[in-house]
């Protein structure tokens, strides 16, 4: 896996350590994704300052965003594109495996393991989400 962008190592910087240990495990978790998945390269961005991961090549999937903040300071927000179906499909996939709230925004516990298998299906499906339409 590449080293982190430096605009997204600039945001993740200011973080609590245990956040940004969890980032890195979900950054490993969206990469196999997108290599299992086989979209070619995967882009790391910000988003409304945040980071963001989708594929590089345009039409193929969503963006799957992440991000820290103080408002809730024990957990990692993982934000899907509202527009889709996919946090319908992660609720009714995973009702119990997130926390969920409003219509786009998945909360990781930083205390606890994440759910790696259901991170990576969530990655998957949110990465290949335009390609799987067709």
């Amino acid at each position: 896996m590449k080293q982190l962008p430096h605009k997204l190592h600039d945001v993740i910087k200011h973080w609590p350590a245990h956040a940004r240990c969890q980032f890195m495990k979900l950054r490993e978790i969206v990469h196999d994704a997108a290599l299992s998945s086989n979209i070619g390269a995967l882009e790391e961005t910000l988003k409304w300052n945040e980071p963001a991961w989708l594929p590089a090549k345009r039409g193929i999937g969503s963006t799957l965003r992440s991000s820290w903040s103080p408002k809730h300071p024990e957990s990692l927000g993982v934000y899907l594109n509202c527009n889709s179906t996919l946090p319908e499909t992660m609720r009714t996939l995973y009702p119990d495996t997130f926390q969920y709230e409003g219509t786009r925004s998945i909360w990781l516990p930083l205390n606890t393991p994440l759910a790696h298998e259901a991170l990576h299906h969530c990655a998957v499906l949110t990465l290949t989400y335009h390609r799987s339409k067709t």
